[in-house]
């Protein structure tokens, strides 16, 4: 029993760092239709800010944290400028979205490494590595801080979005465009501000995983594992990311721990796929014809 809430502990952590990546593909999902691909290097731009502020500006962690976040906020906010709204103006298919969001994903991979290179990179010890030990449970200080902040990140968006003004106007736009476009909503500064938070906890995101793992170009293939975790939950719902990525972890890690960490891709890409045959709209989504 205690090996089993051993791993459950360990599926929470790398579970909410997941639901951090995945709301970034639900948020703009839920307005613009189609899944970001490019969020993957807005992640690998964050954890690389953090690291070099850490390791080479030698900032304090809740410095480089929050620069990690902005940088990625802004990095967000460049690539929707420059690959997606043009797209827009034009109403461009679906589809040229997509291509564009790989091109973008793509080039920011390949300018890391021509500039950076190709090179593993290990963050600098911030917190002790002592675990904290509660009976024969241990939680390591890092895996406990990748939850709390997590968690209060993730409860900051939710307040803002179903509490404040711009989060009526962003559930507006997600619920019709047109509608709150006619209604005096400046949607092109909504797809904005979407884009910025996503973008936010996508970088707080990449420096947590970053700092539990390491950081290299290609870190942005882990958030193949956030999309499956938001479609899972179903793609443009907040709540369903979040869960989601909670069980996704938890599975991820009861495979590692009782089967092995071979099949941990194999569960998980599985899931997928039966979650698209029977349940395409995911366990809290809504039905839509155009799922991209």
């Amino acid at each position: 029993m205690a090996g089993f809430m051993q791993q459950i502990i360990n599926g929470l952590s790398i579970g909410s760092v997941y639901a951090l990546m995945a709301v970034g593909y639900s948020l703009v999902y839920s307005i613009m239709n189609f899944s970001n691909f490019a969020h993957g290097g807005v992640i690998m731009i964050g954890a690389y800010i953090g690291f070099f502020l850490l390791a080479a500006y030698k900032m304090p962690f809740y410095v480089a944290f929050a620069l990690a976040g902005a940088g990625a906020g802004l990095l967000a906010l460049i690539i929707e400028r420059v690959a997606y709204s043009p797209l827009r103006k034009r109403k461009a298919p679906f589809l040229y979205f997509i291509i564009s969001a790989m091109g973008a994903s793509i080039f920011l991979e390949n300018i890391v490494i021509a500039t950076i290179g190709p090179t593993f990179k290990t963050y600098p010890k911030v917190f002790s590595t002592q675990p904290i030990t509660v009976g024969s449970l241990s939680v390591g200080r890092l895996d406990l801080i990748m939850f709390v902040i997590s968690a209060i990140s993730l409860a900051i968006l939710i307040f803002v979005i179903e509490k404040t003004k711009i989060g009526m106007a962003i559930r507006g736009t997600a619920y019709s465009v047109r509608a709150s476009a006619l209604m005096g909503v400046n949607t092109d500064h909504v797809i904005m501000i979407v884009f910025g938070l996503g973008g936010l906890l996508g970088g707080i995101a990449g420096m947590l995983f970053g700092m539990k793992y390491t950081v290299y170009p290609q870190i942005g293939f882990i958030t193949i594992k956030s999309f499956i975790a938001a479609v899972f939950g179903g793609l443009g719902s907040l709540p369903g990311a979040v869960i989601g990525s909670v069980l996704l972890g938890i599975i991820e890690t009861l495979t590692s721990g009782y089967l092995s960490s071979q099949f941990r891709d194999l569960i998980a890409f599985a899931l997928l796929i039966v979650v698209l045959i029977v349940r395409p709209m995911g366990l809290m989504g809504k039905f839509t014809e155009d799922k991209a």
